[in-house]
């Protein structure tokens, strides 16, 4: 099976396809740094669905998310955005943890794994 690589950089790629299935780095909110974890997780999930775009599929074939936010006193801040986001009915498998993440800027970290 061929694997294709988007957005490669020297230390990672932001998404790589392998066969039928579509590996998404952890994301972080570029756009949003430093703002509230709403607007971090809009900014996250719109990347995600331009990378599962760019790797042709979309976000109701997302198999597993594995979240991390740096307070789980915004859960439920995240949770709003999130739920607004996912297809209903093709909610995925789902994990989200309290860590201190690379930058202080960022609040949210989000990476999925998704079928074409």
């Amino acid at each position: 099976m061929s694997v294709t690589r988007h957005d490669i950089g020297p230390r990672m790629s932001q998404a790589v396809v392998h066969g039928n299935t579509v590996y998404l780095a952890g994301i972080v909110a570029r756009d949003a740094p430093g703002k509230s974890v709403t607007e971090q997780t809009k900014n996250i999930l719109a990347l995600i669905d331009g990378y599962l775009a760019k790797a042709g599929t979309d976000k109701s074939k997302v198999l597993s998310a594995n979240i991390w936010i740096t307070d789980m006193k915004t859960f439920g801040e995240m949770n709003a955005v999130w739920d607004g986001w996912v297809a209903p009915g093709h909610t995925p498998a789902r994990a989200t943890v309290e860590a201190k993440l690379a930058s202080p800027d960022y609040k949210v970290e989000i990476m999925v794994v998704a079928a074409k």
